[in-house]
């Protein structure tokens, strides 16, 4: 994907170096463009809890080279399984992040300790490349809804996207998931318009969604958390995107606190509601979201204030909350597979059910 004309990715090895990684501070954004250069496991430990960077798909791929970065210099197997177990500790909902840990650990325990170093940063490319590819190809299958939806309309009128969270590049490593089939139909040159939901509390669809299609030139208007229903109901949403955290044997969905409420207005509206999925994403270790998925419990301070940019230039945090009031910070929900019509993934799509699923990824029987 594209800021002002440039490629770049979200996570990368430093080209002089060779070794440390760089990511984009997302705390920063919009205000700045900060790239943070990582050097041990400790600072990607700290990246991703205080998500500077975050994303399901993004925080698996930066966690890896964060076990790279500590084979460098320990490359013992206490230190492999000490570092995946407090890596892992960072985030517990998305199942990418423990994926992607699982997968490193494989591929090192049986390198002897002088190759661990190199196996592990040759492992955590391919995880990367695997998600680009993954994420290009859940843009190839969603790509034909928005066509569909265009092939509808009469001549220049835009086909409108409902997003919520970010489920762009900025959330993996390149294209992102949910945005993906929107930045392939730009690029087609079909007429769009997308509306960003705010997403409170830390507002990534205002201030990472909205800047990385605003950068690459995608028509968009950001909206109000509670705007979406209103829009679905005036006949202003022709389909909701949106990615997802974790996705369970039977279909359902966690994602950013606020998607069932998409969902649920967009059931009552006939409004599709289609969720973009990469194979890291699902764990049929898991049947019942609700009653089975960890919902990680952020801090109460990201309710009750709210960061932006003031008159003079300045990114400073306010209090919107009343004094001595507290406050709870759910940071996702799970939607119901009923509430979904269906899911897109790297292989095509399907129903959000377990034969669905089933269908696609037989071999995660």
């Amino acid at each position: 994907m594209r800021i002002d004309g440039r490629h770049y990715r979200s996570v990368w090895v430093d080209e002089e170096d060779g070794w440390s990684v760089r990511i984009f501070d997302q705390t920063r954004l919009p205000w700045t463009l900060e790239i943070l250069r990582l050097t041990e496991a400790e600072e990607v430990a700290h990246a991703i809890r205080t998500m500077q960077v975050r994303g399901a798909p993004l925080i698996g791929a930066v966690a890896a080279y964060g076990v790279a970065l500590a084979m460098r210099t320990d490359p013992s197997t206490a230190n492999l399984e000490r570092v995946c177990e407090a890596l892992g500790r960072t985030r517990p909902t998305a199942i990418n992040l423990r994926w992607a840990l699982e997968r490193m650990r494989t591929a090192l325990r049986n390198q002897p300790e002088e190759r661990r170093a190199a196996a592990a940063y040759a492992e955590a490319a391919a995880i990367a490349e695997d998600d680009v590819e993954t994420c290009r190809r859940i843009g190839e299958h969603g790509l034909p809804l928005l066509q569909e939806i265009a092939a509808r309309k009469a001549p220049g009128e835009p086909v409108k996207v409902l997003t919520h969270c970010n489920a762009g590049w900025l959330a993996t490593v390149d294209y992102g998931t949910a945005l993906s089939p929107i930045y392939q139909a730009h690029d087609a040159g079909i007429p769009l318009h997308v509306w960003v939901d705010e997403t409170r509390p830390r507002n990534q669809g205002a201030a990472l969604t909205a800047w990385e299609l605003g950068r690459h030139g995608v028509p968009h208007a950001v909206v109000a958390d509670n705007a979406g229903g209103h829009l679905m109901q005036h006949g202003e949403v022709d389909i909701v995107l949106v990615g997802t955290d974790r996705v369970t044997r039977r279909g359902d969905v966690a994602n950013k606190i606020g998607t069932y409420l998409k969902a649920l207005a967009a059931r009552d509206n006939g409004v599709p509601f289609w969720v973009a999925m990469p194979h890291s994403t699902l764990d049929m270790r898991v049947r019942d979201g609700l009653a089975e998925i960890p919902i990680e419990e952020r801090d109460a301070t990201e309710v009750t204030h709210l960061a932006g940019r003031a008159a003079d230039g300045r990114v400073v945090t306010v209090r919107v909350a009343a004094e001595g009031s507290p406050a709870v910070n759910p940071a996702f929900d799970v939607t119901p597979a009923r509430l979904v019509t269906g899911l897109i993934t790297e292989r095509g799509r399907c129903a959000a059910s377990e034969a669905g699923l089933l269908s696609l990824y037989p071999e995660r029987a």
